[in-house]
């Protein structure tokens, strides 16, 4: 395994929240395993989750979807409700790739997902992915996945939000409605850089600057906001 470059930040803080102690333990063992990351807690539930977040200042949290009592779709509602909470990223990790929640965990303010069953640098890179702020899609779960199950809901610009979004959306510039598109279309800043001609760093200022004028979280919000609002549509192949 490549050890990354030695570095002076403050490693990335890591909360696990599974109901599975086996699981949480293999989590815990292969994190610490690495210079730039700890974990700082473990939660069996959701509601534990949420409140280690509050004391471990935790910057991102490995959540499982499915657990007793608050799962972790309610847990990553609560989490990106809080204000003091709104520097947490949220990954979402499920037992199959394509799973029913998946979206609804996107909704819920989750940076991405991950299937339990990936390898070690999966996980590993989807830590570092999401305490950048970026959209973390495994690679099995592709942007027609997410399009399907934005479809199945029924995401079409119809929904409770479609004239808030129409507004936020309203506010961006052409090049940033442009952007955008691309970015719901799953590509990467370099891949649009490529497109449109120019710099991967003004790729990145117009994504941010996007994020900003949609109130989105991180990346995956922005992608959920897109379709939610109908800019972009889901296409089921």
């Amino acid at each position: 395994m490549t050890q990354p470059a030695p570095t002076t930040e403050a490693p990335i803080k890591v909360l696990l929240a599974d109901d599975q102690a086996l699981l949480r333990s293999a989590f815990r063992v292969l994190v610490d395993s690495e210079p730039d990351m700890e974990v700082v807690g473990e939660a069996a539930d959701g509601a534990q989750a949420v409140e280690l977040a509050r004391e471990t200042g935790a910057d991102v949290v490995l959540m499982d979807i499915r657990m007793p009592g608050t799962d972790g779709l309610a847990a990553t509602r609560m989490i990106s409700a809080d204000p003091a909470l709104a520097a947490v990223r949220v990954v979402m990790l499920t037992t199959f790739e394509v799973d029913e929640y998946v979206v609804q965990a996107l909704r819920a303010g989750a940076s991405g997902f991950l299937g339990k069953g990936a390898e070690p640098e999966e996980l590993l890179n989807a830590i570092r992915i999401a305490n950048a702020g970026e959209a973390l899609l495994s690679p099995a779960a592709t942007k027609g996945l997410i399009a399907t199950f934005l479809a199945q809901g029924g995401s079409s610009g119809e929904g409770p939000d479609s004239a808030e979004y129409a507004e936020r959306l309203a506010a961006l510039t052409v090049r940033e409605r442009e952007v955008l598109v691309l970015v719901a279309g799953g590509h990467s800043n370099d891949r649009i850089a490529e497109r449109l001609a120019v710099s991967p760093l003004t790729v990145k200022t117009h994504v941010n600057r996007a994020m900003a004028k949609v109130a989105a979280r991180d990346r995956a919000q922005l992608v959920v906001i897109a379709y939610e609002s109908g800019l972009v549509r889901p296409r089921v192949e």
